[in-house]
């Protein structure tokens, strides 16, 4: 049906063929589909996840913590394919019953800990470890302002703007203008802010801006969606100077790159259990 002829029925009812349901793992329910165990590799943090802005979120400050040398954040990432479903295994279930990427699982305690949420794993290893995230109750109230501000934001920018102008099989104006307005608006949020100051939070470098840069960043760097020229995106120009320092970071080179399986081959890392996985980066590791 057309976007003009098209009316609800007075009872939703999933079809599984129906156009726009996402993928074909997709359902209405929450809960394991099939049994599948989680590996679990050497290191006490055990990540889930797939090279996404919210995955890379995690793979970022892990990178970040590593690089000021906290040794105990070595990790192991292990690739969960969604489209594949691998999200509705049993042993994913556990650690996120919301089956989303990214879950961590910290084996540093017993018995592990679960955490879920990419936002909630942020802020999870940057009071875990003490770095990333002001200690005085101003400055951390503000990075805090800005992690939830783009835990509320980056949905209208993927599931919104990024589903309906990319993804969706047909091209709806009316939901196109609707995110599009939402996503410029967010923009020149933040644009605003960064007009003020170095980083989201203020002079230091945060979770707020790890957080952020994967989302933001893409729409300004990376053609994200293929709408950089769409949303004007390169007219944000404080927006454009904060992810360019960001993306310069060697720590972000090396997060964006674990469990990323689209783009250039050179920047995949299919898995990774050691540091030492950037250097050998071969076929082999990237078809993890």
């Amino acid at each position: 049906m057309s976007e003009n002829s098209y009316q609800p029925a007075t009872v939703w009812k999933w079809d599984p063929q129906a156009k726009g349901n996402g993928a074909a793992t997709n359902r209405p329910a929450a809960g394991a589909t099939h049994e599948k165990t989680l590996p679990v590799g050497k290191h006490p943090l055990q990540l889930y996840s797939l090279g996404t802005p919210n995955g890379q979120k995690v793979t970022i400050l892990l990178e970040e913590l590593l690089a000021v040398g906290v040794k105990e954040a070595e990790y192991d990432a292990w690739l969960i394919r969604i489209g594949d479903g691998d999200q509705f295994g049993s042993g994913f279930v556990e650690i996120n019953p919301n089956s989303k990427i990214p879950a961590l699982s910290d084996h540093s305690v017993t018995p592990p800990q679960r955490v879920f949420e990419s936002g909630n794993i942020l802020l999870y290893l940057a009071e875990k470890f003490g770095h990333f995230l002001p200690d005085d109750p101003a400055g951390r109230t503000e990075a805090l302002n800005w992690l939830f501000w783009l835990q509320g934001a980056a949905p209208f920018v993927g599931g919104g703007f990024g589903h309906f102008y990319h993804y969706a099989p047909e091209k709806i104006e009316y939901a196109i203008n609707r995110y599009t307005l939402e996503t410029k608006r967010l923009l020149d949020v933040l644009d605003r802010r960064l007009a003020e100051s170095r980083f989201l939070g203020g002079d230091a470098y945060t979770i707020a801006d790890i957080a952020t840069w994967p989302w933001f960043g893409g729409l300004v760097l990376s053609n994200q969606y293929g709408a950089t020229e769409f949303l004007d995106a390169k007219s944000y120009k404080n927006v454009v100077r904060w992810a360019q320092e960001i993306a310069e970071r060697p720590a972000v080179i090396r997060g964006r790159k674990v469990n990323r399986v689209m783009g250039e081959p050179a920047d995949q890392l299919h898995e990774r259990h050691d540091a030492s996985d950037f250097d050998t980066n071969t076929e082999d590791k990237r078809q993890a």
